[in-house]
């Protein structure tokens, strides 16, 4: 059953979008989707690199760099591959080629299963984005996977923090 409004009711061979456990609206496999399938194309507006740190800086998180002048900001109605979650267990992955956004699959995904690819966000504000996949290596946090052991590492040094002063305030 398709949950969106009728702007955003979109036809895709591979995916129905419907509420999801991780976030707001999920993207879901209508059929098995094999390992390299092309499941969707990642559209939205062109924009410039400085209006896109601007959109970025306003909290839109539908900025995809697509070259060294322009980003595509997928917050657009008509891009229903914006409703496809990060996970940190994931079975897809975007792929930038001759300008265009591809979500690709990086392994078979079964019927049912909800599509997800890591939004690859760097360290910066890593404490502003946190992750509620459920992974069993999430770290509760959408960061690249090559940040991971950065990331493991400011934790735990946040978490020295608080226990710190928590023994101080005793």
């Amino acid at each position: 059953m398709l949950l969106m409004s009728v702007e955003t009711q979109v036809e895709n061979k591979y995916l129905i979008f419907q509420k999801s456990g991780i976030h707001n609206y999920g993207a879901y496999a209508k059929k098995p989707i094999r390992k390299g399938s092309r499941i969707i194309e990642y559209i939205g507006r062109p924009v410039t690199k400085k209006d896109a740190q601007t959109e970025l800086e306003d909290g839109n998180g539908y900025i995809f760099i697509i070259n060294k002048h322009f980003d595509i900001d997928g917050s657009v109605p008509w891009n229903p591959a914006r409703f496809i979650n990060h996970g940190c267990s994931v079975n897809a992955e975007s792929e930038v080629k001759d300008d265009r956004v591809w979500i690709i699959a990086t392994r078979n995904i079964k019927k049912g299963e909800e599509v997800l690819y890591n939004y690859n966000y760097d360290l910066v504000d890593a404490f502003d984005n946190p992750c509620n996949c459920g992974a069993e290596n999430c770290l509760g946090y959408m960061v690249g996977e090559d940040y991971w052991p950065k990331l493991r590492k400011k934790i735990a040094k946040r978490e020295k923090k608080k226990a710190d002063k928590a023994k101080g305030n005793k």
